[in-house]
């Protein structure tokens, strides 16, 4: 039986249609590059000291000696949690006019019980100057963050069976209005555990966004503009977002109204649900034959072609038929060896990735330098990434490529604490980068070569992919048709679902 690339051979691989698709899926995108990002400046922490009340008549002179000096970073600055107790200074500069004459050093301390003052330099406002998140509650910022991406983790989770069951156009649109009505929704969050809430949230809706973007690009696209679209469409589009974000944070310094404006570019993104198609390969994989021929036909017209009298035989009907009456749960992702290898390799990986990528890209704030330039070459930098990508998938396998790309981005972690000392640098965690970055390069090895292989579309077809070292001495072919194995595999056989 024919699979589902060559059933639609004949609409072509870069036809009107396709290019019009790609364009409006990577589109699709450009808010991910800075929703997850914008917390590098809507929870900068500003510069802030104790807050001294007016009301204890102190000179200048004491005012500026009401707040202790301490070492941080190498160079000696003013505590930002701590001052001397008012009630001595003000009995001190009561009796000694200068300051100066005083041994201030051996004042007692105490905490910022008036609250802070925050430096107006950079920012108008923060969430960190919001809530007063410093000191004995700095750990809420970071925290926070933790939160979108336990809203992440969930969206990982559940979007993939979400667009299984409801379609990858329904959940591309409707986790993109989650992520632009939470988003605004969060510019009026009352306090810090509303905002953490709806952090949440935006991050299931933006993971999932851009996992249903990905999958039905993937569907739509012919198999050799699967790796443009990947690498080229949405890589670049998610770089540009990320390069917008420092560009709208340089002229708006209040993260409320930052938000607010970050969060309307989703409205820009409504207009796409009357040209973005679902997926005619979901569609056949739950029986919907009639809809999924309309968009052929649909294809077909847009790049001038004619559809084909019979689309579909009676086997290959029949075959439809039985895909949609049986279905799997998630459970088979880990019930036999090699599917169970693949999951679990795979998700190490990812975890991996996800560590050192935001573990880099939310580190801008503590590199030398304007805040703004560096977050925006961050962003910048990842245009050549995906390009040199582009490449080495066009020319290598996908293992060597990947593994290649990650041993040397570990490598370039362990040198980081050779940087010269004009920056402080904490060198743990990213050699712990380095290391697990290594680690993932390695793992790749194990999973199975996917070049100039089609997608597979059932599990049966998964079970045939094999990794670094197969259990047997065979070949299998994803098109059924075209199957070569040896006596010896009759036991792997019988393993499979």
């Amino acid at each position: 039986m024919r699979d589902y690339d060559e059933i639609t051979a004949f609409l072509g691989e870069w036809g009107p249609f396709q290019i019009l698709t790609f364009l409006l899926l990577s589109l699709s995108v450009f808010p991910n590059g800075f929703g997850g990002m914008s917390i590098v400046f809507v929870g900068d922490i500003p510069e802030h000291r104790c807050f001294i009340p007016g009301n204890l008549n102190l000179s200048e002179a004491w005012m500026n000696r009401t707040i202790p000096l301490e070492q941080a970073q190498g160079k000696l600055q003013y505590s930002k949690c701590r001052r001397y107790r008012l009630d001595v200074i003000r009995n001190l500069s009561e009796i000694f006019p200068d300051p100066d004459s005083v041994n201030i050093s051996e004042v007692e301390q105490e905490p910022c019980l008036d609250g802070w003052v925050y430096s107006k330099d950079q920012y108008i406002s923060t969430i960190v100057s919001e809530w007063d998140l410093v000191c004995n509650d700095d750990w809420k910022m970071p925290f926070s963050m933790s939160i979108y991406f336990l809203g992440v983790l969930v969206g990982s989770l559940v979007s993939g069976m979400l667009s299984d069951r409801f379609g990858r156009k329904a959940v591309l649109f409707g986790t993109m209005a989650v992520q632009t009505s939470f988003n605004v929704l969060q510019v009026f969050s009352s306090s810090w555990e509303i905002f953490c809430l709806i952090n949440f949230l935006i991050g299931i809706g933006q993971i999932s966004n851009y996992v249903a973007a990905f999958v039905l690009g993937s569907e739509l696209l012919g198999k050799s503009i699967r790796i443009t679209y990947c690498t080229l469409g949405i890589g670049i589009s998610y770089a540009c977002g990320y390069m917008f974000l420092p560009l709208v944070a340089y002229f708006i310094r209040s993260w409320q109204v930052l938000l607010l404006t970050l969060s309307l570019v989703g409205l820009m993104y409504i207009p796409l649900w009357w040209f973005i198609y679902e997926s005619p390969r979901w569609l056949l994989s739950k029986g919907r034959v009639q809809e999924a021929e309309a968009i052929f036909q649909h294809i077909a017209k847009k790049n001038g072609l004619t559809l084909p009298e019979v689309l579909f035989n009676d086997l290959e009907l029949e075959s439809i038929k039985d895909k949609n009456i049986k279905s799997f749960p998630i459970s088979h992702l880990v019930k036999t060896h090699n599917i169970r290898s693949i999951t679990i390799i795979s998700l190490i990986v990812w975890l991996i990735l996800a560590i050192g990528y935001y573990g880099l890209s939310l580190n801008t704030p503590n590199l030398h330098g304007d805040d703004y330039l560096n977050c925006f070459f961050a962003g910048a930098i990842e245009i050549p990434a995906n390009l040199a990508a582009w490449l080495f998938l066009q020319k290598f396998s996908r293992k060597l490529s990947l593994s290649g790309s990650l041993f040397f981005g570990g490598i370039v972690l362990f040198f980081i604490q050779l940087i010269p000392p004009r920056v402080y640098y904490e060198f743990l965690p990213y050699i712990l980068m380095g290391s697990l970055t290594i680690l993932s390069a390695i793992l790749i090895l194990l999973l199975p070569e996917t070049n100039n292989f089609p997608l597979p579309n059932t599990i049966d077809q998964m079970q045939r992919m094999k990794g670094f070292k197969s259990a047997c001495n065979h070949r299998y072919y994803l098109n059924t048709n075209e199957m070569a194995t040896e006596v010896n595999c009759v036991a792997i056989k019988n393993e499979e679902i």
